[in-house]
This record gives C-alpha cells, sequence and structure tokens, in this order.
C-alpha cells in the first residue's frame, strides 16, 4: 500500500533526475532468415530455379533498404565468403551505399548453411567473434562496440550479437536437440564470466515457451545471464490466435515448389532476447519499448499469406519481397546506447525497469541479486513524496504492481534497498 507523505527528495537526487535524457546513439536492429542463401539448399526442388540467387538478390535490398538496420543478424546464409560477400555488395552496399561491413564466416558444424552479421561501419566496429559447435550448426557471436566521440580516450560500449539457428521440427528429439544447443549458448555466455550487454536471435524452431530450449533462455540457473522477451509475449505460439501479431512463418498460405513451407503464418519461430543488462539499461544500452515487431506482421494474417489478405502495415512492393524471399518474416527491435532512462548506483546488487507511460499503476519489472527489502518512493518533479511502498524480495527476477493515484505529467521513481543502493527512474503518466 502506498502510504503519503509531505517530506522532499535531497537537490543532489533531483539535479540527477533533470539529467535523465534520451539515449545518444540509436541502433536498429534485424534478424531474418534468408532461407537458403545457397546454391546448395540440399532440397531437390529447391534450386537455382526455383530459389534463383538474383531474384533473392532483389528482394532482400527491397527489404533491407526498407528498414535499413544498422545491425543485420541472418541465418541460412551459404557457407562459403563468396555468398557472404555477395549478400553485401548485391543487396545491402547498393544505391550509393558502401559503408556495411560482415563479419567472419564459421562452418565448424558442418552442413550447408552458416550465419552472418552486417553492420553500418560509421556507427559499430567489430572487435572480436567466437563460435560453439553444436550437433547440427555453429552458433556464432559477434561483438561490436561503438564508434563514440570518447572512442579516442578509449571510453566505447560493447554489445555482443549471438545468432542461432536451432533445430527444426516437432518431435520431441527435435525439442530436445534445440535444449541441448540452448544449453551450449547459454552454459558459453556464463563461461565468459563477464554479465552485460549480449543480443541471442535466430531461427529457434519453438512451438510455445514451454518447450525445455525456451525455459533455458530465460529461466538459466545463473540469474546474471537470463534472457529477456522484449514484448514479454510467453505462450504456446504454435496455431494459436492469440499470438497471431508475433506469428513469423510461414509467409505461404499454400503448398509451392521450391524451398517455401506452407501453412501461412502460424508460429513463433524468429526471435530477439536481450541480457539483463540490456533489458533494464543498466549498463549503457537499453533495448526500447515497442519497437520489437515482424516486418509486415499486422496481427490480420493467421494461417494466411504476407499478401493476402492485401496487407496495408508496409508498401506493396516490401510485402512482395517478402513473400518471394523468404517463408520467414524479419524481426526488428531498437537499441539505445548511453541511454539514460534512470540513473543508477553502478554498485547496484539489482536492477529496475519500468515501460513508459505508465496508467493508473506502475508495473516494474525487477532483477535481484540477493535477497533483501526494498523501498519504492514516488516523488513529483517538484522534490515532494507522493507515496511509498516497501517491500522483501527474493533473488530472481519480479515484477511489482505500485499503485499510482497522480494527476497527469511528470514523476521520479526512486528504488532502494538497505544497503542504501538506488535507482532513480523517470514515470510519464
Amino acid at each position: 500500500m502506498i502510504r503519503h507523505a509531505t517530506h522532499h527528495l535531497p537537490l543532489l537526487a533531483l539535479l540527477l533526475f533533470a539529467q535523465i535524457a534520451v539515449g545518444q546513439d540509436h541502433i536498429k536492429m534485424m534478424q531474418y532468415n534468408l532461407m537458403y542463401y545457397t546454391d546448395n539448399s540440399g532440397i531437390s526442388d529447391c534450386n537455382s530455379s526455383t530459389n534463383n540467387l538474383a531474384n533473392k538478390d532483389a528482394n532482400i535490398r527491397t527489404i533491407f533498404h526498407h528498414v535499413m538496420p544498422d545491425v543485420f543478424c541472418v541465418c541460412e546464409m551459404g557457407t562459403s565468403l563468396t555468398y557472404v560477400e555477395r549478400l553485401l555488395n548485391n543487396a545491402i552496399n547498393t544505391d550509393g551505399i558502401d559503408y556495411y561491413r560482415h563479419g567472419p564466416l564459421t562452418n565448424y558444424s558442418g552442413g550447408n548453411i552458416a550465419n552472418m552479421i552486417y553492420y553500418d561501419s560509421r556507427k559499430l566496429t567489430l572487435y572480436k567473434s567466437d563460435f560453439i559447435t553444436t550437433s547440427y550448426r555453429d552458433i556464432n557471436g559477434y561483438t561490436l562496440y561503438l564508434n563514440s566521440t570518447d572512442l579516442a580516450t578509449g571510453d566505447t560500449i560493447f554489445v555482443t550479437f549471438w545468432i542461432a539457428h536451432l533445430k527444426a521440427g516437432s518431435s520431441e528429439a527435435n525439442a530436445n536437440a534445440r535444449y541441448a544447443q540452448a544449453q551450449r549458448l547459454m552454459d558459453k555466455i556464463e563461461s565468459l564470466g563477464a554479465p552485460g550487454n549480449y543480443v541471442v536471435s535466430g531461427d529457434f524452431n519453438l512451438y510455445g515457451a514451454s518447450e525445455p530450449a525456451y525455459q533455458e533462455f530465460i529461466n538459466h540457473s545463473n540469474s546474471l545471464y537470463r534472457l529477456y522477451d522484449p514484448i514479454d509475449k510467453e505462450g504456446e505460439w504454435n496455431n494459436n490466435h492469440v499470438y497471431a501479431a508475433y506469428h513469423t512463418q510461414s509467409t505461404h498460405s499454400y503448398e509451392s515448389a521450391g524451398c517455401f513451407a506452407s501453412g501461412g503464418l502460424d508460429d513463433r519461430f524468429d526471435f530477439i532476447l536481450v541480457s539483463p543488462y540490456i533489458y533494464y539499461g543498466s549498463k549503457e544500452v537499453q533495448v526500447l519499448p515497442n519497437t520489437y515487431y515482424a516486418l509486415g506482421q499486422d496481427g490480420n494474417r493467421f494461417n494466411g499469406s504476407i499478401t493476402s489478405p492485401a496487407n496495408n502495415s508496409i508498401p506493396t512492393n516490401v510485402a512482395n519481397a517478402l513473400y518471394n524471399q523468404s517463408d520467414h518474416l524479419p524481426v526488428i527491435v531498437d537499441l539505445e546506447f548511453n541511454a539514460r532512462v534512470g540513473i543508477a548506483d553502478r554498485s547496484c546488487a539489482f536492477m529496475a525497469r519500468v515501460n513508459n507511460p505508465v496508467q493508473d499503476q506502475i508495473v516494474l519489472k525487477m532483477q535481484t541479486e540477493e535477497p533483501d527489502e526494498y523501498t519504492f518512493e514516488i516523488y513529483g518533479m517538484d522534490g515532494k513524496l507522493l507515496g511509498a511502498h516497501q517491500e522483501i524480495l527474493t533473488d530472481g527476477a519480479h515484477t511489482l504492481y505500485l499503485p499510482l493515484n497522480v494527476a497527469k505529467g511528470f514523476y521520479l521513481l526512486k528504488v532502494s534497498n538497505s544497503k542504501h543502493q538506488q535507482q532513480i527512474l523517470k514515470l510519464i503518466r
């Protein structure tokens, strides 16, 4: 229960609040399963005629230049640098653009498809790469740093993008294979011993949140390395109209020759998940609320195609390119570097986040490293304390609902623990 009081926040905290601002650098990320960008798909009717690379180049060029992502992560890239550079030169660095670069290619697990990353070299630089071999295909990690104005003094921000293409198929054996791949990835991330800014994306082939692979991602045993779904849409996605707005496969509703799966859009196979540090924005990078979406998915496609009924959410040429390019839709999210949606004590044993605007209650997401008693105080812009709440929380992830009986305007939420560590969050009512 919120209790009302009349004392004021110290002047220093108000000054800190006044400095809360929008992040300095905006990064748009897109994840896309290209559907066999190769001459050798391994499928008899998925060949140079039915999956022509010149046509794919034209379609990807239309899609890419419509979105203009700063980071472009892809699955089902051919396992030769010839294909990696072809896509760069024929679809990305075109129409006067020449500043995108790609990462190194690996294929140590074998097979005929791999992962790749492309990035805007004006904004980002590749620092290092890593890979994990699995029974099916490599999982790739690419660490990029921001070309910040402080780079000359050695100050910048790092983000690692992990790209995974998990085993396809609805059988229990395939689900177990996906779980094994997810375990390899999470164990690898934890073994690096530096929890922080990382994004995990790809074609996960997951049918529902109950699958062990998904649970390994979001409920990993070490809470500092768990992943978060930016749109918080955990459920049984397969053939479920409740999740129609989030389905990414298939763009085709009927059986067709070549590579395309049929059945229409009824699966959420493609994901972008983020670390707790990016979810909460506690290490200079934050995923921006309400920016995650599947391109062309307007929620009216359940068991239908991306083009029928008519799709008014994107230009017709983009809808046609999505239809002809792949049986998956790309997923997109925005990241803010140097994000300052709140001021935090850098030694904090907890992270807190709230999505603005808020209504009659504050939905507060928290990740705590240890059990403690927490105090939640709401202040007006004049520093007056409007209400407070105390609660004992265990370690782990929590969602709290705090009532907010105030007029429309700007407010401040101060979260603190018994060690006097604190985080100050901006509220917009």
